[in-house]
C-alpha cells in the first residue's frame, strides 16, 4: 500500500512539530518468537517484562529479521537496507566494518536531527583492529601482544552514529575486554583457548581463542551490560535532547550462562533461564525509564536477530519446549523459525494498549518509520528497502504498508513472501538436518524432492504442505517477483 506525499508531510510536520520521543531498541540475540509468553500461551519461560510491554504497546505476529543469523540482520536495521544487497555472512573475530563509507545508518539519521545516541551491547558489525596492529607483527596472528591496546579502534560505532558505545563487541569472539566508546577499558593480558575448563550450563562456549584479560568472567556480560544501560537511560533523567539507546543483548546466544539466581527459573533448561534473564533485563531497563519520568515519551521496540539455536531440537525433546514455536525451522534457516521473531513496539499515546497485528513488517522497516517520527528526510541512495509504518501505527492507515519481503541467510539461498504466499526458491528451508524426532513429533513430513517449495501461510504457517507441484502458475510469479526485487536494487515505496 502506497500513502500519498501530502499525507506523509502533513504526518511529518505533525511529529517534528510535538516534542520528539525518545528511541529505545531492545535487541536479543538467538531468541525465538515461541520463547515469548505473549506470543506462545504453551511457553515454558516466564517472560513477565516483555509479556507487560506487548501488553502496553503493539504485539506484531508477523515480524520479522533480515536474516537467519547475526551481523546481516542488525546491518539491515541499521541501515534500512537488506543485507543480501552487499552480504550474506557474519563478521568474524577481528573482522573489518560491513558500513560502506558515507553509508547513512539510523543513528547517524538521528543525531542529525537533534538526538543523543548510545548502544550498548552486542556490535558484531566489524571494527578496524588493523589500525591497532602494532608494526612487524604477521597480518592474520591475534595474539595479545599484537596490538596496541592504548590506542582507539576506529570504524566501529563511534564511526557510524554512535555518540557513545560499551560493550565487548561480540561474547564469544575475542578480545574478551570491556570496551567503552572506541578504546578498551583495560588491555588484554593472555590468550584464551577454545576449549575452556568448565562447560557452560547447555550446549558449548562456541568462543574463538583470542586475546583476553585474565580476570574476564563471561557470567558477567549481561549483568554488567543491563547495569549500563540503566545508567545511560538514568542520566538522561532531566535533558530536554532525546535520546536513541540501542542496547543488543548477548543473550540467550551461546555460550548459555544464566547466573546462579536465575537458575531453575524456567521449565525449559538454561536456555530458558537465560531467556527469563534477559526478560529481566529488559524489565530493569523499562524501570529505568520509568523512574526516570520518561516512560511516556519514549518508543521502545523489542526484537531478535533471528531464531534459536541448533540446540533448540533437544530442548524440545527434553522440556517439550519448541522455541519457533508455532513454526518450524531455526537459526540459519530460511523456514520461518530462521527470522520470524517477536516484535514489540510501545509508544505511549500512539500505540493502543493491547494491539495485535498481523501486518507483515521486517526491522527493516525502523529506519523510514523513525525517518517519518522525527522528520528526517532520506537521501535516495539511503534506506532502499525500508518501509514507513508510521500511519499504520497511528491507527491512520488499516493496514501496513508492507505485502512483500525477501528472506535470505546464505548466498543463493532466498525465498519470498508475498501476501499470503510464501516461495522458498530451493530443495529446503533448512540449513542443517533435523532429528527424525522432532519431525516425527511436529507432524513434519520429510523433503519431498522438489526443486522449490510453496505454502500458503495463512492455513500452514508451520509450512507442513508444499504446494509448489499444484500450482505451478504461482511459483512462476514468486519467482519472478523475487528475481525483479534483488535486481532492482531497491524496494521501498518511496523510491518507487
Amino acid at each position: 500500500m502506497k500513502f500519498g506525499l501530502l499525507s506523509l508531510v502533513i504526518s511529518c510536520a505533525a511529529i517534528s512539530a510535538a516534542e520528539r520521543p525518545n528511541i529505545v531498541i531492545l535487541y536479543a540475540d538467538d531468541m525465538g518468537f515461541g520463547d515469548l509468553g505473549a506470543n506462545n500461551p504453551a511457553s515454558k519461560i516466564p517472560t513477565p517484562h516483555l509479556d507487560s510491554l506487548a501488553a502496553g504497546g503493539m504485539r506484531f505476529t508477523d515480524g520479522h529479521s533480515s536474516s537467519g543469523i547475526c551481523t546481516p540482520s542488525r546491518y539491515a536495521m541499521l541501515t534500512g537496507r537488506y543485507h543480501w544487497r552487499d552480504f550474506h555472512g557474519i563478521v568474524n573475530a577481528f573482522g573489518k566494518s560491513v558500513f560502506k563509507k558515507d553509508q547513512l545508518t539510523l543513528p547517524e539519521m538521528l543525531r542529525e536531527k537533534g538526538y543523543a545516541t548510545a548502544c550498548i551491547g552486542k556490535w558484531h558489525l566489524g571494527w578496524d583492529w588493523n589500525a591497532i596492529r602494532k608494526p612487524g607483527t604477521k597480518k592474520n596472528s591475534v595474539r595479545h601482544e599484537d596490538f596496541d591496546w592504548s590506542k582507539p579502534v576506529p570504524d566501529g560505532p563511534l564511526a557510524h552514529g554512535f555518540d557513545h558505545y560499551f560493550g565487548d563487541t561480540v561474547i564469544n569472539f575475542p578480545p574478551y575486554a570491556w570496551i567503552e566508546d572506541d578504546k578498551l577499558v583495560k588491555a588484554p593480558d593472555t590468550q584464551l583457548a577454545s576449549v575452556l575448563p568448565k562447560a557452560p550450563k547447555e550446549g558449548s562456549w562456541e568462543c574463538r581463542p583470542g586475546p583476553a584479560c585474565a580476570d574476564w568472567d563471561f557470567y558477567q556480560n549481561l549483568p554488567t551490560l543491563t547495569t549500563r544501560a540503566v545508567e545511560y537511560v538514568a542520566s538522561r533523567k532531566g535533558k530536554p535532547q532525546p535520546f536513541f539507546l540501542y542496547v543488543p543483548f548477548p543473550s540467550p546466544h551461546a555460550p548459555i550462562i544464566p547466573t546462579e539466581e536465575f537458575d531453575g527459573t524456567s521449565k525449559a533448561g538454561p536456555y530458558g533461564d537465560y531467556v527469563a534473564q534477559t526478560d529481566d533485563a529488559c524489565g530493569r531497563i523499562l524501570t529505568a525509564l520509568k523512574d526516570a519520568g520518561l516512560g511516556d515519551n519514549t518508543i521502545v521496540v523489542f526484537s531478535a536477530d533471528n531464531g534459536s539455536e541448533i540446540y533448540a531440537y533437544e530442548r524440545d525433546r527434553k522440556f517439550d519446549h519448541w522455541s519457533s514455536a508455532p513454526f518450524r525451522g531455526i537459526k540459519r534457516d530460511t523456514y520461518e523459525g530462521g527470522h520470524h521473531v517477536p516484535f514489540l513496539i510501545r509508544w505511549p499515546g500512539v500505540t493502543k494498549p493491547g494491539a495485535v497485528s498481523d501486518a507483515l513488517i521486517s526491522q527493516i522497516d525502523l529506519m523510514a518509520t523513525f525517518a517519518s517520527v522525527v522528520g528526517a528526510g532520506l537521501p535516495p541512495a539511503a534506506a532502499a528497502d525500508s518501509h514507513d509504518f508510521l500511519p499504520y501505527l497511528k491507527q491512520q492507515a488499516a493496514t501496513g504498508p508492507r505485502d512483500t519481503i525477501v528472506h535470505n541467510t546464505r548466498k543463493d539461498d532466498y525465498a519470498i513472501r508475498h501476501g499470503r504466499w510464501l516461495l522458498i526458491d530451493g530443495k529446503s528451508g533448512n540449513a542443517r538436518p533435523v532429528p527424525k524426532a522432532w519431525m516425527e513429533k511436529h507432524k513434519t513430513p520429510p523433503d519431498d524432492g522438489s526443486s522449490v517449495e510453496l505454502y500458503d501461510m495463512e492455513e500452514d504457517p508451520g509450512q507442513r504442505h508444499n504446494l509448489a507441484t499444484e500450482h505451478p502458475e504461482r511459483v512462476a510469479e514468486m519467482q519472478a517477483l523475487l528475481n525483479e526485487i534483488r535486481t532492482r536494487g531497491h524496494s521501498a515505496p518511496r523510491l518507487e
